[in-house]
């Protein structure tokens, strides 16, 4: 079992084991929860991701959903299958040295 003191602020100081093993840093939010057993401190989040407040938002936009089509009517027509570019063979390949 670890120990941490309560400073006169208020404040406790978690164990750098404790710290590490959940990935707290600086700034990370901790939610704290009044339990019968007593309290349960779990890691919190930042708030909502970027990419999850912008997800889905072109859903209804797209030609029949689909991403390609939404590409084939911006760009036009695709020639056909993409194809890596050939690796050009250097001065000393050539040379066979």
């Amino acid at each position: 079992m670890l120990k941490s003191v309560v400073s006169t602020k208020g404040q406790i100081t978690l164990p750098a084991e404790i710290r590490e093993h959940l990935g707290l840093s600086v700034g990370t939010p901790v939610l704290i929860e009044e339990v019968p057993e007593g309290v349960l401190l779990r890691k919190g989040s930042a708030g909502e991701h970027p990419v999850d407040q912008v997800f889905g938002m072109l859903r209804d936009t797209l030609p029949s959903g689909d991403a390609l089509a939404l590409v084939d009517e911006l760009r036009g027509p695709r020639l056909g299958e993409w194809r890596a570019p050939r690796k050009r063979a250097t001065r000393r390949a050539r040379a066979g040295r």
